[in-house]
C-alpha cells in the first residue's frame, strides 16, 4: 500500500465514535516539572487527542501489528505511538493481544487490535 493510500485510510478512520474521555496523566509523579508542563501543554492544545486518534486509526488500518510495525507502515513516530496506545487502551478503542516477535526489532512485543 502506498504512503498516499495509507494517509487516505488513516484520515477516513478519524471519523470514529465518541470514546470515553480518559484523564490519565501524561507525566509520572516522579518526572521533572518540565515534563509536567509539557504534558499540560500537549493536552490543552488538543495535540494529545489528535495523536490518540492517529494511533487508533493506525490500529484500525493495520490490526495485529506492534507499535514499531505500525510506525513503519504509517510513518507515525514510534515513540508517540508507544505513549498513546496505552491511553487508547484505557478508552476502550484498542486492545492488546498476545505478544509476538516484531518483524522490525526481532524482539517480543505487544500486538494491538481495534475493539
Amino acid at each position: 500500500m502506498s504512503s498516499a493510500a495509507i494517509a487516505a485510510q488513516l484520515s477516513l478512520d478519524f471519523a470514529m465514535p465518541r470514546l470515553r474521555q480518559v484523564e490519565t496523566p501524561a507525566a509520572r509523579a516522579t518526572d521533572p516539572m518540565t515534563s509536567h508542563l509539557a504534558a499540560e501543554q500537549i493536552t490543552a492544545s488538543g495535540k494529545r487527542g489528535q495523536q490518540q486518534a492517529q494511533a487508533i486509526a493506525a490500529v484500525r488500518a493495520f490490526p495485529g501489528m506492534t507499535s514499531f510495525e505500525l510506525a513503519m507502515r504509517t510513518k507515525l513516530d514510534r515513540y508517540m505511538l508507544a505513549r498513546r496506545l496505552p491511553e487508547c487502551l484505557t478508552t476502550g478503542a484498542v486492545r492488546k493481544d498476545e505478544p509476538r516477535t516484531c518483524s522490525i526489532t526481532g524482539r517480543l512485543a505487544t500486538t494491538w487490535f481495534p475493539t
